[in-house]
């Protein structure tokens, strides 16, 4: 079920500070961020999030596509190794 409307989007204080804080610096270095249920805002355009996937951070160059949806999208949580009867098939 998605968010009420008159909530606004959900994004986390942390994530909002080490956003201007980055911007203010004017490095473009990766920002370490846990939050996979942030939503990207307008202002993390042109940033790079590193997204904690539960076992590394992977890079996410936010761009103007992305916003609306949450940062867990672009980070994915397993790895797909493909199906074992596809295997057998390539082998025969």
């Amino acid at each position: 079920m998605a968010r009420s409307v008159w909530k606004g989007p959900f994004v986390d204080g942390y994530l909002l500070k080490k956003a201007e804080a980055s911007r203010a610096s004017g490095r473009s270095e990766v920002i370490k961020i846990w939050s996979r249920r942030s939503t990207v805002l307008p202002q993390f355009v042109g940033l790079t999030f590193g997204v904690y996937n539960g076992h590394k951070f992977l890079p996410v160059l936010v761009t103007e596509d992305m916003i609306g949806h949450k940062f867990g999208e672009f980070s994915p949580t397993r790895t797909f190794h493909g199906h074992s009867a596809d295997k057998r098939a390539k082998r025969a």
